[in-house]
């Protein structure tokens, strides 16, 4: 997961735009990361091109340089392209031919520039072009993109993950391997801007490089049945499913809901409460909510989407909870775990509250004795076992206690010892009260 906050930053960049063919918006959150590496793109009219609309969200890794240049300049390098107009999935990707895509054209222009080039930085891309009413979903990584058509699910794109079998074959013909599910064990996608380390074999094109910018491209035929689309980095799609940001989308519409209320809804709801899940929930999150107005007022999209609510409630093919009532907690929400740093904080604020009754209220705890907490909870669960296997993530915790004991239902002292670090996950194991260990912790982040 990379560095964490000790607190996240949960201020919200939102921007709205509007014609009488889309209702736009758009919103970003920095969460838990030490930067904010994310970037996007709404335009309605494009200044080259008046009756084409672009839409876009780049993910960064390894720094925001490589998505900021692509959120300014990807669109142009597309409608440059000889191809374009007349065969625009040509233009934004390489297929038949073995001419250069808008994708591969931006990404060798920035390997040629010196501010970029030996940055160790790359971004994700999820582009949807609007024109002469189709549509084009270009992409190159793992952020995403996805439709409602007369109130049901249309995916646009899909994830380019190393363990894919076609990413897979590319990866290992062009020398490199997959190693925990991510590139050269380092990047956890295998497409992706940037990212020059892995297109270095001047032997091999680009599209087959062991990380390629090469998108894959669908094409839709719109029609007043297309309701609204969504485009979205990993960081929300780690914590919800497609359908289940569908139901959201649709559900809050009918309410009434404008879109920047949606989206800013939608990230507050995908950030975790704290920053020991792993990942989930902890990264930078951009999300673009796209309304189709086609030339309409507001109104009947909002009821169209009441319609086809009332209709999946009442056939019972609403296939997720309703989010006005989903808990994020619940067994089956996307946080269950923190049902167990909760237990320890009331725990904690039980035991404080016997050991200081005269104060009138109790101190707050600090993420050490959370941490604390949550290890006690779960070496009482399992203290039959003699192995003690622990997932955490907060590597400033571990950095400053490095070995934690506890006591055991006899009275005997436990003590918990860092013996390995992996893709910012810790394994943790029990081990004698003398032994003594130090954290090996990663800071490293491939996105």
């Amino acid at each position: 997961m990379g560095q964490t906050l000790s607190e996240p930053v949960t201020v919200k960049e939102t921007a709205i735009c509007q014609d009488e063919n889309y209702k736009v918006a758009s919103s970003s959150m920095q969460g838990w990361r030490t930067s904010m590496e994310d970037s996007h793109t709404h335009i309605l009219s494009l200044p080259d091109d008046p009756d084409t609309a672009w839409f876009s969200v780049f993910d960064g890794h390894g720094g925001s340089i490589v998505a900021k240049y692509s959120s300014k300049h990807l669109h142009k390098y597309v409608i440059q392209r000889p191809e374009y107009p007349n065969d625009i999935p040509e233009a934004l990707r390489q297929a038949r031919t073995k001419k250069k895509s808008g994708f591969l054209d931006i990404d060798t222009a920035m390997l040629n520039e010196e501010q970029i080039k030996e940055q160790m930085a790359g971004t994700t891309a999820i582009c949807c072009m609007i024109r002469d009413n189709k549509l084009y979903c270009a992409n190159s990584g793992d952020s995403r993109a996805i439709a409602c058509k007369n109130g049901n699910l249309v995916t646009l794109s899909n994830d380019h993950k190393p363990n894919n079998p076609e990413e897979m074959d590319r990866i290992y013909n062009a020398g490199g391997w997959v190693e925990f599910n991510r590139v050269n064990g380092n990047l956890a996608l295998s497409r992706a801007l940037g990212d020059f380390l892995f297109k270095r074999n001047q032997l091999i094109p680009a599209e087959q490089q062991i990380v390629t910018a090469l998108p894959e491209v669908s094409v839709h035929d719109l029609s007043e049945d297309w309701d609204f689309l969504v485009l979205a980095c990993d960081g929300i799609w780690d914590v919800l499913t497609n359908q289940a940001v569908v139901n959201f989308v649709m559900e809050s519409i009918a309410e009434g809901k404008y879109p920047e209320s949606i989206c800013e809804e939608l990230l507050t709801y995908c950030l975790a409460p704290v920053c020991q899940m792993g990942g989930l929930g902890g990264d930078n999150m951009t999300i673009i909510i796209i309304c189709f107005l086609h030339g309409k007022p507001w109104q009947h999209l909002v009821d169209k989407c009441k319609k086809y609510h009332a209709e999946k409630k009442a056939l019972s093919k609403l296939l997720e909870p309703a989010f006005s009532t989903f808990d994020r907690f619940a067994a089956d929400g996307p946080f269950s775990e923190v049902s167990v740093l909760k237990a320890s904080d009331d725990s904690q604020n039980s035991n404080e509250s016997s050991s200081h009754t005269s104060s009138p209220s109790s101190s707050p705890i600090s993420t050490e004795d959370k941490f604390d907490g949550i290890l006690t909870e779960i070496l009482e669960l399992h203290e039959a076992n003699d192995e003690k296997m622990i997932a955490v993530t907060d590597t400033k915790v571990l950095e400053q206690d490095s070995k934690i004991s506890s006591q055991n239902a006899d009275g005997e002292v436990e003590t918990v010892k860092v013996i390995e670090v992996i893709s910012s996950t810790v394994i943790e194991s029990k081990v004698p009260d003398s032994s003594t260990s130090t954290a090996n912790v990663s800071n490293g982040d491939s996105n």
